[in-house]
């Protein structure tokens, strides 16, 4: 049984974003302003579940906010700068879905600085700890120069150039469970070898072509030297357990094996979850639990125990910690006994299949799969 090292700052909480029509600002055909779908409450509640539920096996880190040099590993200088001026002055919107106040670009430099030192913890305490970042604002759907999807840096990419700048990993795969495309993360590194990008999301469309450019799809595969470390897995709604048990047995098991990462960084969404208003792909506590307990299980066969998980979506206030304990509960090894009060909808276990049969086929030319 590993221990858990939680990277969490209270400067999460401070990153609010415009309400409006949820994510949507207000357009005046509806009575009442709705809270944005980013509330602090998200990460108020996991942490809330992690000290009741596994306290005694968790310890807490403080977090240093990322500094430019890396950030700027990942981001273009001028999209660092344009954050920080766009904050300094107040905020509001910078896309139709994402906007933040004066606390936003201290908040997305901490998340990116604890996704930066779960990783390096991960690969220094190795098999003796899961290091987990606890962090808000996401990040995987931030791109080199611009925002998306209440993304503002990439946390996990940050992470992950960080490994392999400072020579702790020559090769590092990121596996993205969020129930939307890691397109950010894909950006970021499709020309590249030493980064492989598993995204296991929705079947889901752009939602703006000059914020998010990228289709989501399996004709995104990565270029050039990047061709074939870019591995999209679209699911179907309501894809459930038994679903997400198969593409990771059937095609994550496999392409980790072969590609046989120095690190393995986990960008952890449980909008997944069974009742998230973002995503409804139908996964109970006990779904994640597995997804925890097999990427632990990976990171031993093919990392040394190197596995960092940091938090991305999930915006169902209350299923959020309990479907995070599940990906904890997996991951340390641990059972509180804790039953998910939401699991009432049943996944379509045979269309989801369907889904990562497509997906293998689309793989099996530059992965073992099938």
């Amino acid at each position: 049984m590993a221990d858990l090292r939680v990277y969490y700052d209270d400067a999460a909480l401070a990153h609010v974003p415009p309400d409006g029509e949820a994510e949507l600002p207000w357009s005046g055909r509806v009575a009442v302003r709705e809270p944005h779908p980013d509330r602090r409450e998200r990460i108020e509640n996991v942490a809330a579940i992690v000290r009741d539920e596994l306290g005694e096996h968790t310890a807490w880190a403080n977090v240093s906010p990322a500094t430019r040099a890396q950030l700027e590993r990942v981001h273009d200088p001028d999209y660092v700068a344009e954050i920080e001026a766009w904050s300094a002055a107040g905020g509001g919107r910078l896309t139709p879905e994402t906007g933040g106040n004066a606390a936003t670009s201290r908040a997305a430099t901490v998340a990116a600085g604890g996704a930066l030192a779960a990783a390096e913890r991960a690969v220094d305490a190795g098999r003796r700890e899961v290091p987990y970042a606890l962090v808000r604002p996401s990040g995987h759907h931030a791109q080199s120069d611009r925002a998306d999807g209440f993304c503002f840096f990439n946390n996990v990419a940050v992470a992950a150039a960080h490994l392999l700048a400072t020579d702790r990993a020559d090769r590092v795969a990121v596996l993205d469970w969020d129930v939307h495309h890691a397109n950010g993360t894909q950006e970021i590194f499709d020309h590249r070898d030493d980064v492989l990008v598993i995204s296991l999301h929705n079947d889901h469309d752009s939602w703006s072509a000059e914020t998010h450019p990228q289709a989501c799809d399996l004709t995104e595969r990565g270029v050039d030297d990047g061709t074939g470390y870019t591995v999209n897995v679209p699911l179907p709604a309501g894809t459930g357990d038994e679903g997400y048990r198969y593409a990771v047995e059937a095609l994550v098991d496999p392409v980790l094996d072969a590609y046989g990462p120095d690190a393995i960084l986990v960008s952890a969404g449980q909008d997944p979850g069974v009742v998230d208003p973002l995503g409804r792909n139908a996964v109970t506590k006990d779904g994640f639990e597995f997804l925890g307990r097999r990427t632990r299980e990976l990171a031993a066969e093919h990392a040394d125990g190197a596995l960092a998980i940091v938090q991305e979506g999930g915006y169902h206030l209350t299923h959020l910690a309990y479907a995070t304990l599940g990906v904890l509960e997996g991951a340390l090894g641990v059972d509180t006994g804790v039953a998910d009060p939401f699991a009432w909808i049943d996944g379509d276990a045979a269309s989801a299949r369907d889904a990562v049969d497509e997906a293998i086929a689309a793989h099996a030319d530059h992965w073992p799969v099938g």
